[in-house]
């Protein structure tokens, strides 16, 4: 029996040596300085950085450090002074300063009387998978967050398009491609890892499918918007469109809209300078009424950006001009 008990135990610390998790086998001691490691498997060293003299003899403290979450470490040890298995996570300090979070099951050994003579911790790095889980709880936030405004977007969209349609076919025409605009840009910030729009992106979803025999001219660097000022921006840029197809340079096969942006920097920060001109369409007058894309761009561009807004009705098309102030780090 003596024989098979040892080829056990040689088959046993062969496989906990081999075993891809750390492991941590420790004295039973709760009190100050608290259970010492008695030994450490080779993953555990790879996972810290540590050799086996430098933990051996030390208690699992060497791995705590001011982000290690104290509420946790406290649960951990009521449970083991019921002499309970613990479960549980936190972040630890490898060797070198740097982090992971480690998640553990802890075990007590018994000898035949039901002593607590050592636990037995089994160790797993959870730091990408946290960190992954993290990032879908963002995502998930923001989701909920974007969601919220569209359907309010949506809200203000039907009123306003209520209040400016003279005809149930009118209404039904704006309503549909106002809504379809706003799917567009939120497509655009969607494939977007960091959640925004280009400003360039948000022209040619409006204006590409009109650009027969290059009519629409854009020229501009690369700016990116985060969504909440791609949005409003996206719906500006559509009531533009529209008003060109229906009044303006693109309702005339001869007209030409062009459009340019820069970034000005100033005492206030960075802000997108954008011109929207166009030449050749049919003869501009002032509108009769105050249709919603003039409220676009007069109240809800300026209220939901901060942009300056200046609309000049010039003879041979109609001259936007946009200074519109970005958030640091997003031009």
């Amino acid at each position: 029996m003596s024989g098979a008990g040892a080829v056990d135990l040689r088959l046993l610390r062969a496989a906990v040596q081999a075993f891809g998790e750390a492991i941590l086998i420790t004295s039973a001691d709760l009190d100050e300085p608290g259970p010492r490691i008695e030994y450490a498997n080779p993953a555990f060293l790879r996972l810290t950085g540590y050799e086996a003299y430098e933990v051996v003899g030390h208690t699992p403290r060497i791995l705590q450090g001011p982000d290690t979450d104290r509420a946790e470490l406290d649960r951990l040890r009521s449970r083991l002074e019921a002499g309970e298995a613990a479960q549980g996570e936190a972040v630890n300090y490898r060797k070198d300063g740097s982090t992971y979070v480690v998640e553990w099951v802890i075990t007590p050994v018994r000898e035949a009387g039901g002593r607590i003579t050592h636990w037995v911790a089994t160790q797993r790095d959870v730091t990408e998978r946290r960190a992954y889980e993290d990032r879908q709880d963002l995502m998930v936030r923001e989701l909920h967050h974007r969601v919220k405004n569209t359907l309010a977007t949506v809200q203000a969209v039907l009123n306003a398009t209520v209040r400016s349609s003279l005809s149930i076919p009118e209404f039904t025409r704006a309503f549909s491609g106002r809504i379809a605009s706003l799917a567009r840009t939120h497509a655009l910030i969607t494939e977007d890892v960091a959640q925004a729009a280009s400003f360039e992106g948000l022209l040619r979803a409006e204006l590409d499918p009109y650009n027969e025999g290059g009519r629409v001219s854009l020229d501009g660097p690369r700016v990116v918007l985060p969504s909440d000022h791609a949005v409003p921006v996206g719906m500006a840029l559509h009531e533009l469109t529209t008003n060109a197809l229906k009044h303006g340079s693109l309702a005339d096969p001869n007209g030409r809209l062009q459009v340019t942006w820069w970034i000005e920097d100033g005492h206030a920060g960075h802000a997108l300078r954008w011109d929207w001109a166009e030449h050749d369409g049919p003869p501009v007058g002032h509108p009769t009424r105050e249709g919603f894309g003039h409220r676009l761009l007069n109240k809800v561009l300026a209220t939901q950006t901060g942009a300056e807004v200046a609309v000049d009705f010039a003879p041979d098309g109609l001259r936007v001009s946009v200074r519109m102030p970005l958030p640091t780090g997003k031009d």
